[in-house]
């Protein structure tokens, strides 16, 4: 059972910058991580992901703007947001497979944990 818990969401005007981080616990090795955001009736949708070889797969929405990492030891998912925009309002998930995952994929149904989320509002 793989646990996970976000921080780091908040207010912010356009333009700023926020990190968010995902901290798991249980065995995640390898496994696919990423990051996913719903904003008010919309579905969810996946914005950024590191496979478990470490490649990256980002939206096109985010792209150049947004950073993933993980830092495997501490098990700890990041997301470097920045240059941020009112259309990147949402609530911020973050998510892993449960296996072993070597192909990126931004598909929520590949997915089975998932954290509570965090709220990110972006003003003009």
């Amino acid at each position: 059972q793989v646990h996970l818990v976000e921080s780091g969401g908040g207010s912010v005007q356009a333009g700023g910058s926020l990190r968010l981080s995902c901290v798991a616990s249980g065995n995640t090795y390898r496994y696919c991580m990423g990051w996913f955001r719903q904003a008010a009736s919309k579905e969810r949708e996946g914005v950024a992901v590191i496979s478990g070889n470490g490649r990256t797969k980002y939206a096109d929405s985010v792209k150049d703007r947004f950073i993933i990492s993980k830092d495997t030891a501490a098990k700890t998912l990041s997301l470097q947001m920045n240059s941020l925009k009112p259309d990147d309002t949402a609530t911020y998930f973050c998510a892993t497979t449960n296996y072993p995952c070597g192909i990126e994929t931004l598909d929520t149904r590949n997915f089975a944990n998932w954290g509570q989320g965090t709220q990110v509002t972006v003003s003009v």
